[in-house]
């Protein structure tokens, strides 16, 4: 029976060592996403573009979501509905955490960490800053990759996962 408790008691200390692990690199990406954003706000002006090859700067203002849709809704609106997908994002992630791989969970932090990079910006800017250009798409920002990244990452580590599953027995 102690063995029991024992081996539960490690399975949710591990839990949530993960779960703080996957909100500390959320923060830590929200916070690179925000100073690099506060750089090139500082360093370009709108409009202007500093030719990198692949991918250019371009300060561009995006009050809206993804895609800019959304840029005439009321600014409260654009906040509550981010606000509440986010939050709900992480809740069921930080829930799911067991299921989840480590590639899932990198996949997760990257998620919520662009989101709430994004988020943040909504929130103390009334818009998001946008700066990498590519000729072929819209202007975004590093939290637009990492949500991109991470939802890739998470749909990965969830295909390729193992865990939670246990394996049926061979029938001979």
């Amino acid at each position: 029976m102690s063995e029991d408790k024992s081996a539960t008691s490690a399975a949710l200390k591990a839990r949530n060592r993960a779960r703080v692990w996957m909100l500390v690199g959320s923060l830590a990406l929200a916070g690179a996403d925000l100073a690099v954003k506060a750089i090139v706000e500082r360093q370009l002006r709108e409009g202007q573009t500093i030719e990198g090859g692949f991918v250019d700067l371009r300060l561009h203002f995006n009050p809206g979501v993804a895609f800019s849709f959304g840029a005439n809704l009321p600014p409260i609106v654009i906040l509550l509905g981010t606000g509440a997908i986010i939050a709900g994002l992480a809740w069921f992630l930080l829930a799911s955490i067991k299921t989840l791989g480590r590639l899932g969970q990198v996949g997760g932090s990257l998620l919520i960490g662009g989101a709430l990079g994004n988020f943040l910006d909504r929130l103390v800017g009334g818009g998001v800053v946008d700066y990498l250009y590519v000729s072929w798409f819209s202007t975004f920002n590093l939290a637009d990759v990492f949500v991109s990244v991470g939802v890739g990452l998470l749909v990965l580590g969830t295909v390729f996962s193992t865990r939670g599953h246990t394996p049926e027995p061979d029938n001979p």
